[in-house]
């Protein structure tokens, strides 16, 4: 059989030989296999882990990457060997409703837990002798708090965001938290929002200052914690830059699910309803997107703090419309669908070489970075896949979603796999999306379905909108005998962003 010139096995072969000559080292010949496209075309089911009793909303590894820490509708936490599928702690968070955030705190020897769910608090757990564990809680938002970032390399600081708005600052040496702000729409859009409801945080790993946020509309905002006065005689609350796409600045349909930085400090955004686009730092809108705004009129900040806060600041309001227009489009990764869920966004390879999401019809998407070919799409879940984990030193994928258990995903297949030629969505059953076991649900429920009818009103979709009622009655009377079923971390568009 002929190869083709360039082909990734003749790449690996002079790899291969480069290490033993002595022209490549261990570390770099270790990075080049980790990224190498024959091995993510060899990802297989590892193994599947399966001990929770709910939706499993989060998966993470520990830094040595032995362990594998996960939390669910149950309201468990749960510590694997994810080798063995071993179950080596398995502990109670102490929150009242879906965990969906749980994180090992770095250089604790793996004993010190941060997490957050869906009753609005931040909890942290300590593991003591004997395994025993002790739970305290930090703070409450009000409304669910889905999100956790990490300073990196820090055993004590951390942030969270929730469906209030809210940005909190954590020093595990206080046991308490500083609010840092609250999340303001930036015009007269969305008025039945009174503040944007966060569904994402994440932190620069290259810059620790830095981090951005992003939630129900279509901007992700950075701020530097250097700007904030802890003595709280400043309003922190300005971005220091702003990310969108130019074709979505303004639509009132979008928002956002997911975020990650890469080690190159590149911005990862998965919108709902739309596409996942990839930031460099001179795609930024400046501190106000916005033509015409009397802030960015006011805005003197110098070239030298635009350069170090991640994007240069507009200072001149005129500008701001043909800036947004001569900037370098980021680039989209498509294929995969994030409607229903709070879906998150991630990097894999030991370089971040490719984008990794999975998607409602309960598959895992990989693209390369550079580009946006898709090259890989896995079969996973019965449901939704909401979480994609990379390990922290070589190919593995942890994944997980509506289904109870998650899956371990390394590169044993014998063939390399190929791209499907026609993806199609799967069609599911609309049943486990809907929160209907109480009238107030069902009338949540109806209340966002009647806003999609009437938006569709005159369209083929004004029928399926009608099926969809019928199902979510039906659904409803199915559930009229007291019993609920949480269904995870998940909900309409509608619900997300309104």
């Amino acid at each position: 059989m002929k190869r083709r010139a360039g082909s990734s096995i003749d790449k690996a072969l002079v790899d291969v030989w480069q290490r033993e000559v002595g022209l490549l080292s261990t570390r770099n010949f270790a990075h080049r296999l980790g990224a190498s496209e024959d091995l993510v075309l060899r990802l297989d089911m590892f193994r599947k882990l399966d001990k929770h009793r709910g939706c499993v909303n989060t998966v993470s590894f520990n830094a040595a990457g032995d362990i594998l820490v996960s939390g669910s509708d149950d309201r468990r936490v749960i510590f694997w060997n994810w080798e063995s599928g071993e179950v080596k702690l398995s502990f109670q968070s102490g929150h009242n409703n879906n965990v969906f955030q749980a994180k090992i705190m770095p250089y604790t020897d793996d004993r010190s837990i941060v997490t957050c769910a869906a009753d609005g608090q931040v909890r942290h757990a300590q593991i003591l002798e004997r395994g025993l564990v002790e739970t305290s809680l930090l703070a409450k938002h009000q409304g669910r708090a889905h999100k956790l970032a990490i300073e990196p390399g820090s055993p004590h600081i951390f942030y969270s965001c929730g469906e209030d708005g809210l940005v909190q600052h954590f020093d595990l040496r206080t046991g308490r938290a500083t609010e840092l702000f609250t999340c303001q729409r930036i015009d007269d859009r969305r008025r039945y929002m009174p503040v944007i409801q966060l569904n994402a945080i994440a932190m620069d790993p290259r810059n620790p200052n830095l981090f951005v946020v992003a939630g129900s509309d279509e901007y992700t905002r950075l701020y530097d914690i250097r700007k904030y006065k802890w003595d709280g005689s400043s309003d922190f609350g300005q971005p220091a830059n702003y990310f969108c796409p130019p074709h979505l600045i303004g639509d009132e349909q979008v928002g956002i699910t997911g975020l990650a930085f890469s080690e190159q400090s590149e911005l990862l955004v998965s919108y709902n309803d739309e596409f996942i686009y990839l930031f460099t730092r001179e795609m930024g809108l400046g501190d106000n997107p916005l033509p015409s705004s009397p802030v960015s009129m006011g805005s003197h900040s110098s070239e030298s703090d635009a350069s170090e806060m991640g994007g240069d600041h507009r200072s001149k309001a005129s500008s701001s419309a043909m800036d947004v227009d001569e900037k370098v489009a980021p680039q989209a990764y498509k294929g995969h669908r994030n409607c229903e869920t709070v879906k998150g966004v991630n990097f894999f390879g030991p370089n971040c070489d490719y984008v990794v999401s999975g998607s409602d019809c309960g598959r895992i998407f990989i693209w390369k970075k550079k580009g946006g070919e898709l090259i890989r799409v896995m079969e996973a879940d019965q449901y939704v896949v909401n979480c994609i984990e990379s390990h922290p030193h070589t190919v593995v994928l942890a994944s997980s979603g509506i289904d109870h258990d998650i899956k371990i995903w390394t590169p044993k297949a014998m063939e390399r796999a190929k791209l499907p030629t026609n993806i199609e969505q799967k069609p599911k059953a609309k049943s486990w999306m809907y929160h209907v076991s109480t009238p107030q649900d069902l009338m949540l429920q109806l209340f966002s379905m009647q806003r999609r009818r009437t938006s569709s009103e005159g369209s083929g979709e004004n029928s399926a909108a009608g099926r969809e009622l019928l199902d979510l009655i039906l659904t409803f009377n199915a559930n009229s005998d007291g019993s609920s079923d949480d269904g995870g971390e998940t909900s309409s568009q509608d619900d997300l962003f309104s």
